[in-house]
């Protein structure tokens, strides 16, 4: 039996980031997101995953073809650290991508559905020591809504670029255009909660979102990240939370 992890014994996610250069870079890690399936659903400890590819700035709906990323929900923080150190289908992106991140998150909120559950439980070791948060927003749009969905979000993002509360956002998803999610993190919750609720371009789309129903499915959930390791960019986003 292995020794019991003393740090996290519940429930954590993780998000990786892998940036991918050249052609045949980038051809691997498209043919990943049919192929590592077959080794993915066999890793020890993992409850949750989701191979997802990533959009343009800004959440543009058209692919980012060099960018792509992996969520998982660990049973523990070992399971984890496990997968990170020795698994080679993690070591073989390593070595395809130009260089690649991965945040450590502790779970604190999540409502709404993926897959027809909530995979995310709440963490029982949150602490006060660490300001930031990490905000995931994922939905699947109903398809009679695509075009309307996709012509609003500009109007939704507005304050998101330039805003000083934010470190870090990036749109993934499953399925371009339909299955899509935004994964961004802040300095704070101050910082988070002003945007959602007090900026006008999304006020309204929350608003939209109750109006119209455009959803067929959505999850929201928010974290405490506390390990950053790799960088992005050239540099960790989140140095403070190296270790």
């Amino acid at each position: 039996m292995e020794p019991l992890d003393e740090k996290i014994m519940g429930q954590l996610t993780t998000i990786s980031f892998f940036r991918f250069t050249g052609l045949k870079g980038k051809i691997w890690a498209f043919g990943m997101m049919q192929f590592a399936h077959a080794r993915m659903r066999h890793v020890k400890g993992m409850e949750f995953y989701k191979l997802m590819g990533t959009g343009k700035a800004q959440f543009n709906p058209f692919p980012d073809w060099s960018v792509y990323a992996i969520l998982q929900i660990w049973s523990n923080e070992a399971a984890a650290d496990r997968f990170f150190s020795s698994n080679g289908l993690f070591h073989h992106y390593q070595k395809m991508s130009k260089e690649h991140w991965v945040l450590y998150l502790r779970n604190r909120i999540a409502r709404g559905h993926w897959d027809g559950s909530n995979p995310f439980k709440k963490s029982e070791t949150l602490t006060d020591q660490i300001p930031y948060v990490a905000a995931l927003t994922r939905a699947t749009i109903k398809t009679r809504f695509l075009w309307k969905f996709w012509r609003f979000v500009p109007k939704s993002q507005t304050e998101l670029w330039g805003n000083n509360g934010l470190m870090y956002t990036k749109g993934v998803g499953e399925v371009p255009f339909q299955q899509m999610a935004t994964f961004s993190v802040w300095k704070d919750e101050a910082s988070l909660n002003a945007f959602a609720y007090q900026t006008q371009g999304h006020v309204k789309a929350i608003g939209k979102t109750r109006e119209l129903g455009w959803y067929r499915e959505e999850l929201f959930a928010r974290f405490q990240p506390y390990r950053s390791i790799g960088t992005w960019n050239g540099q960790n986003p989140i140095p403070g939370l190296t270790k």
